[in-house]
C-alpha cells in the first residue's frame, strides 16, 4: 500500500521517492515495521489472552519441570501473523502474484493451527485436532499452494525444475512431459510436483511445531532461517548476484524479500515476548503459520532441497520424533531417546532450558551458513 502510494503515484512528482522502487530499502522498513508493531502490540494481545483464559495445556507425559508453564498465554501466533502479513502490505508491491502466495499461505496454516488451539482451549486439554485431520487439512492448503504454482508456470514466471544442491547441471523437472499430451491422462503430469510440495510443505509446518516446546527456541530459529530465506529471495531476483551464482534468474521472486524482512521483524519482536520465562507461546497458529511461510518461500525460490540445512534444527527435531516412534514400535517398546523431540533428550540429560536453546540456535546458525555456501559450491 505505501509502495502503490509512495512510488507509483507520488514519485513523479517528488523523485526523493524513487529511493522506495528499491527491495533492500524496503526491506529494512517492512523488517523495522514487524519489529514495532510486535513490539507495542504485545502487551495488549498477552492481557486479551489472559482475559479469555486462552492459556497453554502442558502434556502429562512432559518434562516435570514444564508444568509450571501450564496457564501461560498461547495462541501468540496471532501476535506473529499481525506482525508479518501488515508490513508484508503496506510495503510490498501487491501486483506481485508471489506475495499473495506466501500470504495465503501463511494464513491457511494459521487458521489450522488456530482451529487446533481452539480445540485445545474450549475443550480444556493438550489434544486438539487430530494428526489425521491437521494432516489432510495440511494437504489439502499445500495442494492449492502447487495448483497456484503450476498455473503461474503456465504463465511462463515459474519453473518447476528442481535445483540440486552441490550439482550445477542436474536440474529435474517434476513434471512428466511426455504425459502432457496423452489425452485423458494429462492431469497425470503434475501429480508429482503436487505431492513434492505436499510433503516439503507440511512436513515443514510440522517440524517448527515439534519444535516449539522451550521458551524462545523455535522463534529463534524462524529468525535465523527467515535471515538465510531473505538473502536467498534477494540474490535470486538479482541480474548480477543470479548470474554470478548460477541461479534461475526470477525477478518476481525478489519481492518475496519484503515478506522475508518481515518474517524477521515480526520473529524478533516475539521472542522479546517469548524469551525464558516465556509471558506468551506462539501455539500452533504461531508455528504451523511459519513452518508453512518458510516452506513456501523456499518452493518458490526453488530451494526446496536446501530446507534441511535452511531449518536445520527443525528438522532434526521431526527426525527425532519420527526415529523414537519408529523404535518404540519396531523394536518392542525400547527407545533411541530419552525423549522425543531431540531438546527434551538434553533437558533430561542435565541441560539446563537456556542452554539447550542457546545451543540450538548456534546449531541453526551452523545450518543457515552452510546453506548459503553451497550457493557456490556446485
Amino acid at each position: 500500500m505505501l509502495y502503490w502510494l509512495l512510488y507509483q503515484r507520488l514519485f513523479p512528482y517528488f523523485r526523493f521517492f524513487r529511493i522506495f522502487r528499491y527491495v533492500t530499502f524496503r526491506c529494512v522498513f517492512a523488517s523495522l515495521t514487524a519489529l514495532l508493531i510486535g513490539l507495542l502490540i504485545g502487551p495488549f494481545v498477552i492481557e486479551r489472552l489472559r482475559q479469555f483464559q486462552i492459556g497453554q495445556y502442558i502434556r502429562e507425559e512432559g518434562p516435570q519441570s514444564h508444568q509450571k508453564k501450564g496457564g501461560t498465554p498461547t495462541m501468540g501466533g496471532i501476535l506473529i501473523c499481525i506482525s508479518v502479513l501488515v508490513p508484508t502490505l503496506l510495503w510490498s508491491d501487491l501486483t506481485n502474484p508471489f506475495v499473495w502466495l506466501v500470504i495465503f499461505a501463511t494464513l491457511a496454516f494459521a487458521a489450522i493451527g488456530f482451529a487446533d488451539d481452539y480445540i485445545k482451549v474450549v475443550h480444556k486439554r493438550n489434544q486438539g485436532l487430530t494428526s489425521k485431520q491437521k494432516l489432510l487439512f495440511q494437504f489439502i492448503a499445500s495442494a492449492a499452494i502447487a495448483i497456484a504454482l503450476l498455473r503461474l508456470r503456465s504463465e511462463g514466471i515459474y519453473s518447476t525444475r528442481l535445483i540440486v544442491p552441490f550439482v550445477k547441471s542436474f536440474r529435474p523437472d517434476l513434471i512428466i512431459g511426455h504425459l502432457l499430451h496423452v489425452p485423458y491422462v494429462w492431469p497425470l503430469a503434475f501429480l508429482p510436483f503436487i505431492i513434492f510440495v505436499m510433503l516439503v510443505i507440511s512436513f515443514s509446518s510440522n517440524a517448527v511445531n515439534l519444535t516449539d516446546g522451550l521458551d524462545g527456541l523455535a522463534i529463534g530459529c524462524t529468525i535465523i532461517a527467515a535471515g538465510a530465506l531473505t538473502v536467498l529471495t534477494y540474490v535470486s531476483g538479482h541480474v548480477v548476484f543470479s548470474d554470478y551464482l548460477e541461479l534461475q534468474r526470477m525477478p518476481l521472486v525478489s519481492e518475496l524479500t519484503i515478506f522475508c524482512g518481515s518474517l524477521v521483524g515480526a520473529s524478533i519482536g516475539f521472542l522479546w515476548y517469548n524469551a525464558h520465562p516465556a509471558e506468551i507461546f506462539m501455539g500452533d497458529v504461531g508455528s504451523l503459520a511459519l513452518g508453512g511461510a518458510i516452506a513456501t518461500v523456499a518452493v518458490v525460490v526453488k530451494q526446496e532441497l536446501l530446507l534441511p540445512f535452511i531449518g536445520g534444527v527443525f528438522i532434526l527435531e521431526a527426525v527425532s520424533v519420527m526415529l523414537q516412534v519408529g523404535s518404540y514400535k519396531l523394536r518392542g517398546g525400547k527407545r533411541i531417546f530419552r525423549m522425543a523431540p531431540l531438546h527434551h533428550h538434553f533437558e533430561l540429560g542435565g541441560w539446563s532450558e537456556s542452554k539447550v536453546i542457546t545451543r540450538f540456535w548456534i546449531l541453526a546458525l551452523v545450518f543457515a551458513l552452510f546453506a548459503l555456501t553451497t550457493l557456490k559450491l556446485r
